[in-house]
């Protein structure tokens, strides 16, 4: 597997039910979600926005940018549980071999900043990602169980990486299309 690959298996609409347990608080959380990705053009403008933020990075070493957009409903939600988290990032990914390299990501998994991450892929072609943010450490899993659905498991440890502060477990259906 090579990024150009994973990104064209996940290109797609997903239907997505995560599970999570926060150590830290002592509770669990089901989240339902509807996720979006989709590959975007070389010249797309906010694309060469954050490109032009990353002074040593050319348009020539990145492969397969896509856009996520993703709509979550959480029974954690303190005061109204109907309410729906929306958000979308921009994802660079900037391959340094065959089977690993860096991305860049507009808004981070764990924390709502712009985050740089490493990614490799494993023999079985699960995509292992690893983010350093200001406050914690993300490690996050993608594999395919076929070419519709796939599951996805993350760590959030703390800073010095010394304590786990949340676990999680995803399955993720690929909406299929009528007709």
């Amino acid at each position: 597997m090579d990024i150009e690959q994973f990104v064209a298996q996940t290109e797609g609409e997903w239907k997505s039910m995560r599970s999570a347990h926060s150590l830290a608080f002592q509770q669990f959380e089901d989240v339902l979600s509807e996720i979006s990705v989709h590959r975007i053009s070389q010249t797309n403008s906010d694309l060469k926005n954050i490109l032009n933020q990353e002074k040593d990075l050319s348009i020539s070493q990145i492969s397969s940018p896509f856009l996520m957009k993703w709509s979550a409903e959480s029974d954690w939600e303190p005061d109204d549980p109907n309410d729906v988290a929306s958000g979308e990032c921009i994802i660079i990914p900037i391959p340094t071999t065959s089977d690993s390299g860096l991305l860049i990501r507009s808004v981070g998994y764990a924390e709502s900043i712009a985050a740089k991450s490493e990614y490799s892929f494993l023999d079985d072609g699960t995509f292992v990602l690893k983010t350093i943010y200001d406050q914690s450490i993300a490690e996050e899993r993608i594999w395919f169980i076929s070419e519709n659905v796939r599951c996805r498991s993350s760590v959030l440890k703390t800073s010095e990486g010394s304590g786990i502060l949340q676990t999680s477990f995803s399955s993720e259906v690929r909406r299929l299309k009528k007709g």
